[in-house]
């Protein structure tokens, strides 16, 4: 899995941290970022709920290929 945050749209809701609260933070000004090491989502089920929480759809999760 991998996830991406689009910072130019993140508004900083806050939707996501409290989704999936292993996965996503916020930084000091409100907005969305990935906790290190959770770029992959860390297996977490929760991070396409959070993405689909994200007010404007800052959030994109997709399947990694190999």
């Amino acid at each position: 899995m991998h996830i991406d945050i689009d910072n130019d749209a993140c508004i900083g809701a806050g939707q996501c941290a409290p989704a999936a609260p292993g996965v996503f933070t916020q930084d000091d000004d409100g907005f969305s970022m990935l906790l290190p090491g959770r770029e992959d989502g860390g297996g977490d089920p929760m991070v396409r709920e959070a993405a689909r929480a994200c007010p404007v759809a800052a959030i994109t999760v997709s399947e990694t290929v190999s």
